[in-house]
């Protein structure tokens, strides 16, 4: 099964043709001759649905793998080994993240031509939330609890994992920018590392768009962030990059996945994401009715199971919410400017995600969102 006619998640809650063709038998076939014991290559089982890269379910001589494809403008060898690295130290510290398979050379990553590739063992568990766009809440509230309980443990075990920061920001969730005292300032800074996002910008009142994205939240809390314990984090925490035992209220988590956009941040900006990610229905039509805050308190005082939060620390994490997309947002920009050239994503990734989601905390939804989680 090819899938032709195969769609991604667009975004604006649709379906649109990929921007990464579809990963073919062929292109697999000679892939996987690479690996002790995976040839020959079987029938692809399923193509996902993420926009960012190619990836899919695959039969094999040992069983089915994961198959992800990247370009490499996107992710180098060596930027993918970061995320498998990050991977090995958590499943080393029995995290249930499935296993990187290396190829008969011993690398984790393939490098060839144009493309990068990772294959790994298969998730255990049931995938409930595979199709699901990532901006979307989980239903069931005991899943956001679960999903808090297991990235407070996920914080705990990357305690100390030693590796510096990533070697790229394309598609990285990073926090320097909302952590820097000046960042407008730290933005100029990477611009002549970053031509693409730099090309961008020269568009756009950049210095004065992401002055009013940071207002004076950013002045009050930037002591605070720039205090916070660094260390690698997931960077994407949503339910979707999870599996689980059963789907209903009693599900455990049974596998993690997606560590594409980890960074060396801090526990308080990935909870942040997690909140962002699954307590904001920002695919609704109506976003005025966008706050989940039973899905926040839910995924908080599942984290508080196994890690401590103090009062003050939770007003941080309220402060933090508005402001903990901005790095990742400007990626997006440089990301679709760049690599996939197309200015109207790049636009909506500078107007919709960059400028709207902050402007959305000061609507009466997002101040509610914000109370309830001082509240938690």
């Amino acid at each position: 099964m090819t899938h032709p006619d195969h769609r991604v998640h667009g975004l604006d809650a649709d379906d649109v043709p990929p921007d990464w063709p579809p990963l073919a038998t062929g292109e697999l076939s000679a892939l996987l001759e690479r690996y002790p014991g995976l040839a020959p290559c079987g029938a692809i089982r399923w193509h996902s649905p993420r926009p960012l890269s190619a990836a899919c379910l695959v039969d094999t001589a040992a069983g089915r793998v994961f198959v992800k494809r990247h370009h490499a403008s996107v992710r180098s060898a060596a930027t993918l080994a970061e995320e498998h690295a990050f991977m090995a130290r958590l499943r080393g510290a029995g995290l249930p993240v499935p296993m990187v398979f290396a190829d008969a050379e011993g690398r984790s990553v393939v490098a060839t031509g144009d493309w990068t590739y990772e294959v790994h063992a298969p998730a255990q568990g049931l995938d409930l939330y595979r199709d699901t766009p990532s901006w979307t809440p989980p239903g069931d509230p005991a899943h956001a609890r679960a999903a808090g309980a297991m990235l407070a443990r996920l914080h705990l075990a990357a305690a100390g994992h030693p590796a510096p920061q990533r070697g790229t920001h394309l598609l990285v969730a990073r926090s320097e920018l909302i952590q820097a005292a000046d960042p407008l300032a730290a933005l100029a800074a990477q611009l002549p590392a970053r031509p693409g996002l730099a090309a961008y910008l020269r568009r756009r009142d950049w210095r004065r768009d992401l002055a009013a994205v940071l207002g004076p939240r950013h002045a009050r809390i930037q002591p605070r962030l720039a205090a916070q314990a660094p260390q690698w984090t997931h960077g994407d925490w949503h339910v979707s990059n999870l599996c689980w035992s059963e789907a209903g209220p009693q599900a455990r988590i049974t596998a993690v996945l997606d560590f594409g956009l980890a960074a060396r941040t801090f526990a308080l900006f990935d909870l942040a994401t997690a909140i962002e990610r699954n307590a904001i229905a920002w695919l609704a039509p109506d976003r005025g009715e966008a706050a989940r805050p039973g899905i926040a308190r839910a995924l908080i005082a599942g984290y508080r199971s196994q890690c401590p939060l103090a009062s003050a620390e939770l007003d941080l994490l309220a402060d933090l919410l508005p402001l903990v997309h901005v790095d990742f947002a400007l990626s997006e920009v440089e990301y679709f400017s760049a690599v996939t050239r197309s200015p109207a994503h790049a636009d909506v990734a500078y107007d919709t995600f960059l400028r709207g989601h902050a402007a959305w905390f000061d609507t009466t939804g997002g101040q509610a969102l914000l109370a309830a989680i001082r509240e938690a």
